[in-house]
């Protein structure tokens, strides 16, 4: 079953998450918040490199998505900033699994770099 995607969430997702393993790398995080992610263990789930698990993780990171454990070895979990940013997140990993091809479409529909999208959409959302 299809579930209407709000203007606000779009709005989210275009401007907020740049690729689909970044989508599921939050929505991994997110469902097993209790627990550490190391970029071999995402990159395990995720079926992609440890490297581009470890710069996901970073960039979930910086964008107030994840917060480091300190330790050891890089490790990280799912705790974001601010209650919005965990509201947007939890409607999004609601949303997904019915809409996967939507969502999907939409991650892929801006040629712009989401990366630094990513990183300059949550640089502005901290200030509020």
């Amino acid at each position: 079953m299809v579930q209407e995607v709000s203007q606000e969430i779009r709005r989210f997702i275009l401007t907020s998450i740049p690729s689909v393993p970044h989508l599921e790398a939050i929505v991994l995080l997110r469902q097993e918040a209790n627990r550490s992610w190391s970029g071999e263990t995402l990159a395990r789930f995720l079926y992609i490199s440890e490297a581009k698990a470890d710069a996901i993780l970073l960039e979930l990171k910086q964008a107030g998505i994840v917060v480091s454990d300190e330790k050891g070895a890089p490790a990280y979990r799912y705790l974001p900033a601010s209650d919005k940013l965990r509201e947007q997140i939890d409607v999004v990993a609601a949303i997904y699994p019915k809409n996967v091809v939507e969502i999907t479409n939409l991650i892929h529909s801006s040629s712009k770099n989401k990366v630094q999208q990513f990183a300059d959409a949550f640089k502005l959302r901290k200030d509020v």
